[in-house]
């Protein structure tokens, strides 16, 4: 077995618990830790990515104990290219959190920090459902430490409205499991394939039921909207390096339905018949109006930003229920761009909000205006998915693969008057923070009660240049996504056939294949 497959849940597994029980009261050390074991990760994911690129499909059995019945994590493209992206922005994230000064604002936060990545990367490497509410309860913990790190009375309020909609979500998740193995008798997701592809369509109907309840779970988790509330308060008043970490949890519910309703519940299958695609498509066209219009309605610069990653997972969403290969290909191209570009405004809104307050209004001048500025109106073009930048290649990829879609016309005029409204949303947001006339707020006194009113003046980061090198790695991720789009789309495309065809990761699993 090849045992770089646990690594990525192995080592910030056993990295976050040495911290807290070694290093606790030394933060520099927890620094060095913490950056050396992500640095790891992302010498792993590359490693990983490079086995997976072949399109063998891997498994490690947890035991050496064969699947269905052993506990299996399973490579393939999809899920290294995910691990990979997790690893990159995990990296930028905690090189902020270091330089901007808010990993020493609360307790726990690299110990937190690791414990997610554990997370976020065993539910994209497990092969076995019942494991993946495993991981998404470890993302559900260490992320509910990571909202409240650095206290406050707001903080905590977004965060047990966070909890209370994802304990919901988790209710969900074990109503529908229970169910799925009541009917089939196994939850691993190769065998689970096998017997919901030999049950006869009349014998579905209890299967339909969790079917649909695992696709509420993981719309939850993507916030898709009616299923999006939790989603603007809990980033809007996360600590905003923490909320740029979660635009890759979001993508984890995503994934989750790519993955169960192309290996489990096949389009092909009689019994997936309308299950996903027919109301999934209607609610990511929502979702994307909700999150332009967010955009354009708030006064609020993390808000604008937590609106924006909703509009993202909209626009992606809207490709992943067409459920085809082209559109799948296409959805995975925008899901790496989209999390790159709302970790970025969540960034810049960081940036902005420790200099003059989040309120998009005129403020007096804040330290590096200018370089702050341009970070902006790069984000902005990459979230409103103009030219030049990847969000640009990646819409225009979703609205190709929509073409043969019999609501095409909803989808491209949602795209484009969204994209619109987003553009408006965003040159008013930059307008009235970096360029009003500021002589009317020269002489007026912040409000201490108000923490949006608080202006600090000069640069408060304890270490500006690792800040803005974090946030300028943002940059060039998304212009290496441009400049490489080509290859990234072959390698999606190839993904998205591996989908598809799911027999390989069958054989692989339940056969031994990936040995």
């Amino acid at each position: 077995m090849n045992h770089w497959i646990i690594a990525p849940i192995v080592l910030p597994a056993l990295l976050a618990p040495f911290i807290i029980m070694v290093l606790r009261y030394h933060l520099d050390l927890q620094r060095i830790f913490s950056v050396a074991g992500t640095v790891g990760l992302v010498g792993i994911a590359l490693t990983l990515t490079a086995q997976a690129s072949g399109g063998a499909v891997q498994v490690y059995e947890l035991g050496n104990w064969p699947a269905p019945f052993g506990i299996v994590l399973v490579l393939d493209r999809m899920s290294a290219l995910f691990v990979l992206l997790t690893s990159l922005l995990a990296l930028v994230v905690v090189l902020y959190a270091m330089g901007s000064g808010w990993d020493k604002r609360g307790r726990h936060f690299h110990p937190l920090f690791q414990f997610q990545l554990m997370g976020v990367c065993g539910a994209f490497l497990t092969g076995d459902a019942f494991n993946l509410f495993v991981f998404f309860e470890v993302l559900l913990i260490a992320s509910y430490g990571l909202m409240t790190h650095g206290g406050g009375a707001v903080r905590l309020k977004a965060g047990v409205q966070y909890v209370t909609y994802n304990l919901l979500g988790s209710t969900l998740f074990l109503f529908a499991l229970g169910t799925l193995y009541a009917v089939t008798g196994t939850l691993n997701m190769a065998d689970l394939a096998v017997r919901v592809a030999e049950l006869p369509p009349e014998d579905t109907a209890l299967l339909r039921v969790g079917a649909v309840l695992l696709l509420l779970v993981f719309c939850i988790k993507a916030a898709v909207l009616p299923l999006h509330f939790w989603l603007p308060a809990s980033y809007a008043n996360a600590p905003l390096p923490v909320a740029a970490l979660f635009a890759i949890m979001t993508k984890v519910g995503a994934y989750a339905i790519l993955r169960m309703y192309t290996l489990v519940f096949g389009p092909d299958l009689a019994i997936a018949e309308g299950l996903a695609g027919a109301w999934l498509l209607p609610a990511a066209l929502v979702t994307l109006a909700v999150g332009a219009i967010g955009i354009l309605g708030t006064r609020h610069i993390a808000r604008m930003a937590a609106f924006g990653a909703i509009a993202s997972m909209g626009t992606l969403l809207i490709a992943v229920s067409l459920f085809t290969p082209q559109a799948t290909a296409a959805a995975l191209y925008y899901a790496v761009h989209s999390t790159l570009a709302a970790a970025l405004m969540f960034l810049v809104a960081d940036l902005v909000m420790e200099r003059q307050g989040g309120r998009i209004d005129g403020m007096p001048p804040m330290a590096q205006s200018g370089l702050i500025a341009v970070l902006f109106f790069i984000g902005s073009i990459a979230l409103a998915g103009m030219p030049p930048l990847s969000g640009f290649v990646g819409k225009l990829l979703v609205m190709d693969a929509a073409r043969d879609a019999g609501e095409f016309a909803a989808i491209w005029a949602m795209i484009l008057i969204s994209s619109f409204i987003t553009i408006v949303g965003l040159a008013r947001a930059g307008s009235l923070i970096f360029w009003q006339s500021h002589d009317e707020r020269h002489n007026t006194e912040p409000d201490p009660e108000n923490e949006d009113e608080v202006i600090h003046l000069p640069a408060p980061e304890p270490m500006p240049g690792l800040t803005f090198a974090a946030v300028f790695g943002l940059v060039a991720g998304l212009a290496a996504l441009t400049l490489f789009a080509g290859p990234l789309m072959d390698y999606t495309r190839a993904m998205a056939a591996q989908l598809y065809e799911p027999q390989a990761y069958i054989d692989a699993v339940l056969k031994g294949g990936g040995k």
